[in-house]
């Protein structure tokens, strides 16, 4: 049942309760389960994560989530010792086949700890797997069970908890806990022929970007949830430019410093942009798509909400479910729309970048690198979508009073004109035109309607 607060937040956010709706009732799965084929195992896996991917890599995909999802609730738990955690980690990977193995070591609170509790549910679908899977998935939890141990060791060796001292430390704990999910998603996407072998032969930085820009998101949203928690992800190189010591961030005399922090946090993350849709664009498969495509997606919208955003260091930031089924929405049908998810938010954050920021120009190149990546992939569809906007704009330039006074002097009529549906730019180049009545039931107000709900599926 939705609370009072949701409600009247959908009352003033129309669109994106639309696309609540159309995400729970239009959306169908690209290659849907049949559960009655399913052993009681499978079922346990999907209970822990629903995932509709291909049929040839449903199964392992979720067995290979499953595996590093055991391995990030080790590494997250604080109440198991690093005499325990250490071993625990490096040695993970020995007991993925092991059908007897289980851990039941992690805290009473740890949100995931029963798929450590059952774990043998999913060593054994680990072992039905094919030989070429089985060795993806081994390869990876060895590589990033020991990259975690490190990063553990070095917290705990210092008397602060910070472990990550160089931007050089933060990219590579960042290798360790998500380019390597990177690696070995595109691994399991070539041997199953759902992408471009050039992803892994020819340009294995794309999916390292993957991987970064996903988890460096992460980290910049959580800060506050990690500082809670006594967990120290942003490099020193980073946040000792503007306060001496990284608790100074919270305090709000220091806010203009931190969102300043935050800004070079955010480009790091936005220069991995442009890879990340090179990366995209070597999927071949229409399923495997829409599984890359929606977290990027997801990722670059967080972006924008905690770029200048004070909230940041006050509370766990996130965007709203409405957001998220439009962005997932628009991320599940070409590529070509998932560029234009990443233009949109790229030009939130130019709108958003200040002038007085030490980055303000660092940021607008980062966004101006997704912007000239999009006008090289589609040239003619950018071509024509400059000279619509050049003509929209004309339509609104209408010299004299009327213009100014809709413009300028009457904002809150034209909140309440759009809210009602009314299209000045629509109305104006009518008018230029010489119609003064209201179009007749044709073509004219299919337009008008198109232009109100954006791609007119309803």
């Amino acid at each position: 049942m939705p609370s009072a607060r949701g409600v009247v937040y959908y009352l003033f956010h129309v669109q994106e309760l639309r696309a609540i709706i159309r995400w729970m009732i239009w959306r169908k799965p690209v290659h849907p389960c049949d559960e009655s084929k399913e052993s009681r195992n499978v079922k346990e896996c999907y209970r822990f994560l629903e995932l509709t991917a291909s049929p040839e890599l449903r199964l392992p995909v979720v067995v290979f989530y499953l595996v590093l999802r055991g391995l990030d609730t080790v590494e997250d738990d604080m109440t198991i010792s690093i005499e325990e955690k250490e071993p625990l980690l490096r040695n993970f990977y020995t007991h993925i086949d092991d059908e007897k193995w289980t851990f039941d070591g992690n805290g009473p609170e740890e949100k995931d700890r029963e798929v450590l509790v059952k774990f043998d549910c999913v060593a054994r679908e680990f072992n039905k797997l094919k030989d070429e899977y089985r060795v993806i998935i081994k390869d990876i939890a060895k590589e990033m069970g020991n990259g975690m141990a490190d990063y553990a060791k070095m917290a705990d060796d210092n008397a602060n908890g910070i472990s990550v001292r160089t931007i050089k430390d933060y990219e590579l704990y960042c290798h360790y806990v998500a380019g390597v999910v990177g690696e070995g998603l595109t691994r399991l996407f070539v041997e199953a022929n759902f992408a471009n072998p050039a992803l892994l032969l020819q340009r294995p930085e794309l999916m390292e970007s993957m991987g970064q820009l996903l988890q460096q998101t992460n980290i910049i949203r959580d800060i506050r949830e990690d500082y809670d928690a006594k967990r120290y992800f942003w490099p020193k190189e980073v946040w000792s430019k503007y306060v001496e010591k990284f608790s100074d961030l919270f305090l709000p005399q220091n806010r203009e410093k931190a969102l300043q922090c935050s800004s070079e946090m955010v480009l790091m993350a936005l220069n991995r942009a442009d890879e990340c849709l090179s990366y995209m664009a070597g999927v071949k498969e229409q399923s495997i798509f829409n599984f890359v495509a929606i977290p990027q997606s997801m990722a670059i919208a967080t972006l924008e909400l905690c770029f200048q955003n004070p909230a940041l260091f006050d509370r766990n930031v996130k965007i709203s479910k409405g957001s998220a089924c439009q962005i997932m929405i628009e991320s599940t049908q070409d590529f070509q729309l998932v560029c234009e998810v990443f233009r949109q938010y790229a030009r939130k954050i130019c709108r958003k970048n200040k002038s007085g920021d030490p980055h303000f120009l660092e940021i607008n190149i980062a966004c101006g690198k997704i912007e000239r990546f999009i006008e090289s992939h589609f040239p003619e569809e950018e071509a024509k979508r400059k000279a619509q906007e050049a003509e929209t704009k004309e339509g609104r330039d209408v010299p004299g009073g009327c213009n100014a006074w809709c413009y300028h002097g009457c904002d809150d009529w034209r909140r309440l004109a759009w809210f009602s549906g009314v299209h000045f730019g629509v109305a104006f180049a009518e008018l230029k035109r010489g119609n003064l009545s209201p179009p007749k039931l044709s073509g004219a107000v299919g337009s008008i309607a198109n232009a109100y709900v954006g791609h007119g599926e309803l």
